[in-house]
């Protein structure tokens, strides 16, 4: 009864397996002869995503078709990111309904010929659970579903991918190629080097090796130039090394080693920012770098003892070193900028259900995915608000049996996906199809809690936390052991159906011993209880069809698709949100888990909108009129005065681990002001704790990230090294220093006719008045007029920031004549020789004294006017106005109305002029800068999802899917 895993290469597909039983699928949601679709109400909406940064149009489908309830954002996200087909062409997917049939009915289909439904009734009821679950965001795949499902290219369906590497050349060049192929499809993948024999090791030709250090340089290479699904964004990949291997030092040291050539870098004049242009000659920045722990290393940091490196092809120890020392580099490194991270071996593979068929070596790119090597793993991830029953008036409940139906529900889908799935490499597609690996997990668990009135960083917040994902994880494997009676076990569960069953009670063994709080976690712990009984009596008698069931994603896009308040396991970010509004505009809105949390606490509604109101003004709970303080810890959150602590997020982490089959994505975010021994005590207690790898992320750590105002104190200068000080002293002696613009900065966008030419100008100042930088987009891009325009553009703009004045620019482009030329729709403007001449005019008319471009001999229409009338271009004493000197009157006022290159439609709310996203108005209400990068596709702050970035205002990601 079990399924064939022989060799199916890229495209193939794998065969039945044998008739068996077939499940009966009960109906959750749906009605009997209604239709999902006919329940809802339909709106027809439009799409246009701009860049705000110069007004540019990113992407635009109108006349889309969503639920009335879906939100802006998720309308956008959906629609820009997952619709199918060419924009504008009749093959274009108009509606969420063809796209989730599209997705379903695949998996119908699927199931039906793979014998999992007892009939087609069943099936039909499958479909629509399914329909209606992704319909009302109850719970999404990731996103190669959505991209690749029911279309004609391969139907790729998992997000993490495991590589491998040997001690050959032959192996190392199909790491290459293979991280490559896995790039340009979109996906990330991560692998542990600690095969490749070290450089304090000889070849057989007699000459020492180049060590996994050297390698890693090609690796980074490859993956900086393959742009990631054929986006603007840097490639995802996890590079490890175990602590035993001979380079770990340098492996430890080489970002740190970078980053000092950042800075001085930066310091000397060069764009070294997040995807500027110089940042690419830096090497290693393309991965994230994890080092591999193991007990005897830790227990040797711990009673400060010795530690051996071993020989990668002997295994003898080459070298002894302190183990304590050794850690502290580690602690060093990761504080200095944020890499290495650290897994914790042991702790991986005692809970590994498949260790006869190999070790547990390295993970996914966000950690959160950790099997045998050359597998992959498909996720999809749950919206835990969506199982919050509240009364509204302080009643509530988690709806545990509906719960663990959804489960049931997308377990079973996710199983039937890897029946279809296609493969990037054939060595994957053989394992995975041989061991099923499955990771269900959650979204919104900050937004739940907050909702429940639970601090983040409570005992409280942990056990509903612990026993949501102690039931999801034992549902998951109850409907493993039910498929294995229905279509049979996974592969390999024969030569370790042992160990498998060893794992399964020690999640059910941590079950018993976990600590129940309050009428909220109770009767979910009750239900997990008699899941995970179900799981011991049912794996004992049928095996599992999953090795693997449960991970826990960062959940960017996804959850943005589903309007999640927070990603992943993550605390919610602020009190207050940025919102869209259906026709345009935005507002600030305060998240809608405060009055349920203070309902919960017990407070009046009248108590509630004055705490409310007060949120709403000042961004916090502190001073609340009513609030008690004890009540504060409730509304904490990742960013603020009440920001939560860096152990905290440890705690939650260690909470949730003991029923999770792989790991937690997540990064631990730490103060400037942090220390090193802060460090230490983090990456000791985790493996306390019991968790299976972690990071550390220090605000300002890493001068590719936006820096906030105190960066320019002398606290930066002592983490640089004093030989790289006197380098940069003698570069800025003889280079001039570039003065960059603001992340918010104030600008204006013309459009402009000349002689028939269209185009559009957007030009950004300082704060502090005086033009910075120009973009210009004129023709269709990829154009050469295009291409030109923008190569212009930027000299310009890099010009004016190393202090050219632009009455020299003015002077010299100016009078320039070249086709097109002629009429334009600009008043003051009339006439101009070339497109050039009028750029400089406009931009001269704008930001220029009226006496210097007078001397120029470029006035204003008002100017020209008054000169006809009084004979002189200057205006009446009494007309004077300070403002009017720097600029022309009318496009004064202009450029103080306009925050952002492109204005919205006034909202209908207290936004913010320069907001764009939840994180950009935290970091507005709070004069802080967060730590993520802006996003390549629109401009705006990304915000932090797990180990990975996710940008709100568009759904990119830093690279996981």
């Amino acid at each position: 009864m079990t399924e064939t895993a022989s060799g199916p290469a890229r495209g193939s597909r794998a065969k039945g397996a044998k008739a068996g039983k077939g499940l009966r699928i009960e109906r959750i949601h749906t009605t009997p002869g209604v239709h999902p679709y006919d329940e809802v109400e339909w709106a027809s909406r439009d799409v246009v995503m701009t860049n705000w940064r110069d007004g540019s149009v990113n992407f635009e489908q109108r006349g889309v078709e969503f639920p009335e309830s879906w939100s802006v954002n998720a309308v956008n996200i959906v629609t820009s990111k997952y619709f199918r087909g060419a924009v504008g062409t009749p093959q274009r997917e108009t509606s969420l309904k063809q796209l989730i049939d599209r997705i379903v009915q695949t998996y119908r289909k699927a199931g039906e010929e793979y014998k999992y439904f007892v009939s087609p009734a069943d099936a039909e009821i499958f479909e629509h659970e399914l329909t209606y679950a992704l319909l009302h965001q109850i719970f999404s795949f990731n996103s190669p579903v959505w991209f690749n499902v029911g279309t004609p290219q391969p139907q790729q369906v998992s997000a993490c991918f495991i590589l491998s590497v040997d001690d050959s050349m032959e192996s190392i060049l199909d790491w290459y190629k293979e991280e490559g192929m896995i790039f340009k499809g979109g996906s990330g993948a991560g692998l542990n080097l600690s095969r490749i024999r070290s450089s304090k090791e000889l070849l057989s030709s007699g000459g020492n090796a180049s060590g996994p250090v050297s390698f890693m340089r090609g690796a980074d290479a490859s993956a900086g130039t393959i742009k990631s699904g054929g986006a603007t964004r840097r490639a995802a990949k996890m590079v490890i090394l175990d602590v035993d291997h001979p380079d770990v030092e340098d492996f430890i040291q080489t970002k740190v080693s970078e980053e000092e050539k950042i800075r001085a870098l930066r310091d000397a004049g060069f764009d070294m920012d997040l995807g500027g242009d110089d940042i690419t000659s830096v090497q290693y920045q393309n991965a994230n770098n994890s080092v591999r722990v193991n007990d005897t290393f830790m227990s040797a940091v711990e009673s400060a003892g010795k530690f051996g490196l071993r020989a990668r092809m002997t295994g003898e120890v080459i070298e002894e070193v302190d183990a304590k020392a050794l850690f502290r580099k580690m602690a060093e490194a990761a504080w200095a900028c944020a890499d290495p991270g650290i897994q914790y071996d042991d702790t991986i593979n005692h809970w590994h259900t498949c260790p006869e068929s190999g070790r547990i070596n390295g993970s996914n790119p966000c950690s959160e995915y950790m099997h045998l090597d050359n597998t992959s793993c498909n996720l999809a991830s749950l919206n835990l608000m969506k199982f919050l029953k509240d009364d509204g008036k302080g009643r509530q409940s988690f709806e545990v049996e509906r719960f663990a139906k959804v489960v049931e529900l997308v377990i079973t889908a996710m199983d039937i996906s890897i029946c279809f799935a296609d493969f990037p490499t054939q060595k994957i597609g053989e394992n995975t199809r041989a061991y099923r690996q499955l990771g269900i997990g959650y979204a919104n668990l900050g937004a739940l809690l907050m909702a429940t009135g639970h601090a983040y960083d409570s005992d409280g917040g942990r056990a509903l936390a612990g026993s949501i994902t102690s039931l999801m994880t034992g549902t998951a494997y109850r409907r493993s052991a039910e498929l294995a009676a229905v279509v049979g076990p996974y592969d390999g569960y024969a030569r370790n159906a042992e160990p498998h069953l060893r794992v399964m009670k020690q999640h059910a063994d941590a079950n018993a011993r976990a600590v129940r709080m309050d009428d909220l976690d109770n009767p979910v712990w009750a239900a997990a209880t008699e899941a995970w009984q179900d799981v011991l009596r049912l794996g004992e008698k049928n095996g599992f069809r999953n090795s693997q069931a449960s991970v826990l994603a960062p959940t960017g896009t996804i959850g943005l698709a589903m309007s999640c308040d927070t990603t992943g396991v993550e605390p919610d970010l602020a009190l207050v949100k940025f919102k869209k509004l259906v026709g345009g505009g935005s507002m600030q809105i305060v998240n809608g888990t405060v009055p349920q949390a203070l309902r919960r606490l017990g407070y009046q509604e009248e108590q509630i909108e004055a705490i409310v109101a007060h949120i709403a003004e000042h961004g916090n709970v502190i001073d609340a009129p009513g609030l008690k303080q004890e009540h504060y810890e409730v509304f904490d959150c990742a960013m603020g005065e009440r920001a939560i602590s860096p152990m905290g997020h440890v705690r939650m982490m260690g909470a949730i681990q003991p029923w999770i089959s792989g790991a937690i994505s997540k990064t631990v975010n730490m103060p400037e002001s942090a220390t090193v021994e802060e460090v230490e005590e983090i990456y000791f207690e985790a493996w306390k704790m019991g968790i299976k790898a972690l990071a550390i992320y220090r605000d300002n750590c890493k001068v590719g990230q936006p820096l906030s105002a105190k960066k320019k104190e002398s606290a930066d200068a002592k983490t640089e090294a004093p030989a790289a000080e006197s380098r940069v002293e003698k570069v800025v002696e003889y280079r001039p220093v570039r003065k960059r613009l603001p992340k918010g900065r104030p600008g204006i966008t013309t459009s402009f006719t000349v002689g028939g030419a269209e185009g559009y100008m957007t030009a950004n100042s300082y704060p502090d008045d005086g033009l910075g930088e120009v973009f210009l987009k004129m023709s269709k891009q990829g154009s050469t007029l295009a291409g030109m325009m923008d190569a212009f553009s930027i000299a310009v703009s890099v010009g004016l920031q190393y202090g050219v004045p632009l009455e020299t620019y003015v002077s010299k482009f100016t009078n320039m004549r070249f086709e097109p030329a002629g009429m334009t729709d600009d008043p003051d403007v009339r006439m101009a020789q070339s497109i050039v001449d009028y750029i400089f005019r406009r931009l001269a008319l704008d930001f220029l004294p009226f006496e210097t471009r007078s001397a120029l001999g470029i006035h204003s229409a008002e100017e020209r006017q008054r000169h006809l009338e009084t004979g002189s271009y200057e205006p009446a004493d009494d007309e004077v106005d300070v403002e009017g000197l720097a600029q022309s009157a009318p496009r004064a006022q202009e450029l103080k109305a306009v925050a952002t290159p492109k204005a919205e439609a006034p909202a209908a709310g207290p936004a913010p002029k320069q907001a764009h996203t939840s994180a950009e108005l935290v970091e507005m209400q709070l004069g802080i800068q967060a730590d993520a990068p802006l996003c390549f596709s629109c401009g705006t702050k990304m915000q932090r999802a797990g180990s990975c970035y996710i940008c709100e205002g568009c759904g990119s990601t830093s690279g996981c899917s």
